[in-house]
């Protein structure tokens, strides 16, 4: 790469890093794996920013690859599951209802296949439209809006279930506590 592009890259990744690292954020939830996941695709980009004619898609161009590498990190998981009785407490971080709702977002995304994922980060998060999601991931808008609307309702419902069970879990509680107090 010569050194005009090399400059050129380091003033993309210079102005962009926080943007680009918040998408990262986005489609993974540990702030790690996401700072992983963003090096991990600037490396990639790097090897082929030559390639990338129009640099005003770069920011397309990375998407892609955090999105392609996640995929990767996904698929070679090892899932190594602990049978246990008892459930760990659920924590949250900060107290505020704000940072609730987007460790319960964060973490009912979890339940969405990678497709899925992307396609409600870039439409949702990234506020791409559907053309510029079709175009980012390498499929038709149909298909864009199908899976859009698959995943969001898979979100309502596993939404549904949790207050279902939070209501129940409620109603254990109170029954408890009128009985102790009987």
């Amino acid at each position: 790469m010569a050194h005009g592009e090399v400059l050129e890259f380091e003033e993309y990744v210079r102005t962009r890093q926080d943007a680009l690292l918040r998408s990262a954020r986005r489609l993974v939830p540990d702030p790690v794996d996401a700072q992983d996941l963003l090096q991990t695709a600037l490396v990639r980009t790097y090897g082929r920013w030559d390639g990338i004619a129009d640099k005003r898609l770069a920011d397309a161009y990375l998407r892609r690859v955090m999105i392609n590498t996640r995929t990767e990190w996904w698929r070679a998981r090892k899932l190594e599951e602990v049978p246990t009785e008892q459930l760990p407490d659920a924590s949250v971080e900060d107290s505020t209802e704000q940072h609730a709702d987007r460790a319960l977002l964060m973490d009912i995304m979890k339940v969405l296949a990678p497709k899925q994922r992307s396609v409600v980060v870039l439409r949702h998060w990234e506020q791409m439209s559907t053309e510029e999601t079709a175009a980012a991931l390498g499929m038709s808008a149909g298909t864009v809006k199908s899976t859009l609307h698959r995943a969001l309702a898979r979100l309502r419902q596993e939404l549904e279930s949790r207050d279902r069970e939070e209501l129940v879990a409620r109603a254990l509680e109170r029954e408890e506590r009128e009985r102790c107090a009987a």
